[in-house]
């Protein structure tokens, strides 16, 4: 899919708020800032909303259009995105315990099955704890096609509204009932990690990518209204944060994650067209950040604990320079995992692609040889 400038500019946003976020174990960045700090666990979300609609995209719009889905060719482009740098870090953490952010973690099988946001027990085992997010994904990207090939082979309407508003309500339905059983086991456990609970995100990205392959003309409309669906798109996603100001309760739970993420999905479509000014013009250094991302996103506590580590043998350094080395070290850490790990292997994803895309049809006569 065509690098989108809107895009890279929103997910540069979320790379950098959830950093931001998880600054706080290394002391933030002081007083004043807290309203920054204290929503970065949003930028999150923002990716679920990223996900769902370009994944969504590039299994919808074939789907649309009559191919036949492509399962072994996806996961395999999918495997070889995501696990080299994960293993990679994860290496790390159970290699070089005294480079965790934290002492305790989960046993490694948990890691290899994307299955901790499910067993974590967070009170002890803080260190690595963020890939919450990434068994989420990795569960959208096992089920998401075969549901998609479903709907699809279908071919009703009204089969996949049936689905989405039984994921939405289903989901703000099953919050309740978690929350008001939740007893004393903690609200990370029970509401915020769990795959099951924040299909939000991942949802609207999905409709989102649904719209542009099932009905376009609404969504050329939409993208003509770019700038309208942003103001719209802030002003409840604003909504959304005012209530998460309680973030582990009763309504921020069932009614704050869809909100949050129906104005994000806002945004997102916004952000697609040229014609809102999200779109128009590239943002110096948003493409990069974006590009290194998800290396980011795995190695950034590590990173952050080793500066801790040693600015406490150089208590002078503090203030804006502290953040700035945190931010400096943070980039680099990024930079290093991507340009050494992740890049390989997504070039060789990309050769993998072009062999097959170049390979000649199969004749009955070169079938038999």
């Amino acid at each position: 899919m065509h690098r989108l400038p809107g895009l890279d500019l929103l997910r540069a946003i979320a790379i950098v708020w959830v950093m931001l976020f998880h600054s706080y174990f290394v002391g933030g960045l002081g007083d004043g800032w807290s309203w920054l700090e204290d929503n970065g666990w949003a930028g999150v979300d923002l990716f679920f909303v990223l996900s769902g609609y370009l994944i969504g995209s590039q299994w919808l719009k074939p789907l649309a259009e009559g191919r036949p889905p492509a399962f072994g060719r996806f996961y395999l482009r999918r495997a070889l995105r995501t696990m080299p740098a994960f293993l990679a870090v994860l290496a790390v953490y159970f290699a070089l315990p005294s480079a965790r952010e934290a002492p305790g973690i989960q046993p490694l099988w948990q890691f290899l099955t994307y299955t901790v946001n499910f067993l974590i027990d967070y009170e002890h085992n803080k260190a690595f704890s963020h890939v919450w997010s990434l068994c989420v994904e990795e569960h959208f990207y096992l089920l998401f096609p075969l549901l998609a090939w479903w709907v699809a082979r279908r071919g009703s309407l009204r089969a996949f509204v049936a689905l989405c508003l039984f994921l939405l309500l289903g989901g703000m339905a099953l919050r309740w009932w978690l929350f008001v059983h939740m007893g004393e086991r903690p609200f990370v456990e029970v509401i915020y990690y769990p795959t099951w609970n924040r299909l939000d995100g991942l949802l609207a990205g999905v409709v989102l990518a649904a719209t542009q392959a099932y009905r376009p003309a609404l969504w050329a409309r939409l993208q003509a209204k770019a700038n309208l669906a942003l103001l719209a798109g802030v002003v409840l996603t604003g909504i959304a944060l005012a209530i998460f100001q309680d973030r582990a309760g009763l309504l921020a739970s069932v009614l704050g994650y869809p909100l949050l993420s129906w104005g994000l999905a806002l945004v997102v479509a916004a952000a697609t067209s040229p014609a809102c000014w999200l779109g128009r013009h590239r943002v110096p250094g948003a493409g990069w950040l974006a590009l290194v991302s998800y290396s980011l996103y795995l190695d950034h506590k590590l990173v952050f604990h080793a500066v801790q580590t040693w600015l406490a043998a150089h208590p002078a350094i503090q203030g804006l320079a502290a953040f700035a080395l945190y931010a400096i070290c943070a980039l680099a850490g990024g930079a290093l995992l991507h340009y050494a790990v992740e890049r390989p292997f997504l070039r060789l994803r990309d050769r993998l692609h072009a062999g097959r895309a170049t390979r000649p049809a199969l004749t009955p006569t070169s079938a038999g040889a």
